[in-house]
């Protein structure tokens, strides 16, 4: 278990994405991958009030963890991440969407706090100040307990930090940005500041939309509504040198690529959790295998090098 930045949020080391829930994953099978999950030792749960609207039209994924916590009664032993202003109808981070999406978050969820709130992108229309003071008071009420920033860039995140603490506003204390082995924006400014500030960070996209698995091949076609973006990775340099590297370490070690990348990203500074998502209960395995595989320097230093772009 790691702590996420500062906080007493202590968390498993890969968080279980749960954007399919309700889309490619129906009830019953997102019921049996929680299970496995939480079975496994997991603990940190990360969905959204836009996950899949896209698909579905509702928040079908937190409707569906709601019933699953209702059903397990497993809420005191989960950590539940949910995120705000994304959804259609309900963007921005305006404190009037921002309260009346957490009220919402909250029914659907069936519980009475959320234990981190994220802010699901940057919006740049409403001051700082005004969503600060609006997730500040949501703490304080105790519906929610700790806050996010989720797709900031680094000067962004920092004037909301510096924002925080000239006006004694609850604080940003982790951030969420796509980041894995072959998609590395991430290791520069922004990463420099979640260092400094002592944040914690759960990057999305662990996986590169599926392509660390190693299910992507030349002339391999693959079932998935992202395949066709995953395998775009192929066409790069670095796409197969990283999938060579990844299949030498997993050959060695007897376990999947993707729990080799996962353990790799894990590995990384400021990384707290990882998302992985999983589609079904098999998808999962190389997720929890991930949280208990420590690599070599010398396995870190090959994928590190062999993905470089």
């Amino acid at each position: 278990m790691r702590s996420l930045g500062d906080t007493d949020l202590t968390v498993f080391p890969v968080a279980l994405g749960t954007n399919v829930f309700g889309w490619t994953a129906d009830k019953e099978t997102s019921f049996a991958v929680l299970d496995a999950y939480v079975a496994g030792g997991g603990n940190l749960i990360d969905t959204a009030d836009s996950y899949p609207a896209w698909a579905t039209g509702e928040s079908t994924s937190e409707l569906i963890i709601g019933e699953w916590l209702a059903s397990r009664r497993k809420r005191d032993s989960v950590v539940i991440a949910t995120k705000v202003g994304k959804l259609k109808g309900m963007e921005g981070l305006a404190p009037a969407t921002i309260r009346t999406s957490v009220e919402n978050s909250l029914r659907r969820l069936r519980t009475d706090h959320i234990d981190l709130y994220w802010a699901h992108t940057d919006d740049r229309d409403t001051p700082l100040e005004d969503s600060l003071a609006a997730f500040d008071a949501l703490v304080r009420e105790g519906k929610i307990r700790y806050i996010g920033a989720s797709n900031y860039d680094a000067a962004r995140l920092a004037e909301a930090l510096k924002v925080s603490d000239e006006h004694g506003l609850a604080r940003y204390v982790a951030v969420q940005q796509e980041y894995n082995l072959v998609s590395r924006a991430y290791e520069g400014e922004l990463r420099d500041v979640v260092a400094r500030e002592g944040l914690g960070s759960t990057p999305y996209f662990g996986l590169a939309r599926g392509f660390l698995t190693g299910k992507y091949r030349p002339g391999v076609t693959v079932d998935s509504p992202r395949a066709s973006i995953a395998a775009e990775y192929l066409h790069t340099d670095h796409g197969p040198r990283t999938l060579q590297a990844l299949d030498r370490i997993a050959q060695e070690r007897q376990v999947a690529p993707a729990a080799v990348a996962l353990a790799w990203l894990a590995a990384q500074p400021t990384i707290t959790a990882p998302l992985a998502g999983a589609r079904n209960p098999h998808q999962l395995h190389p997720l929890l295998t991930a949280a208990t595989l420590t690599l070599t320097n010398e396995e870190l230093t090959l994928l590190t090098n062999a993905s470089h772009p």
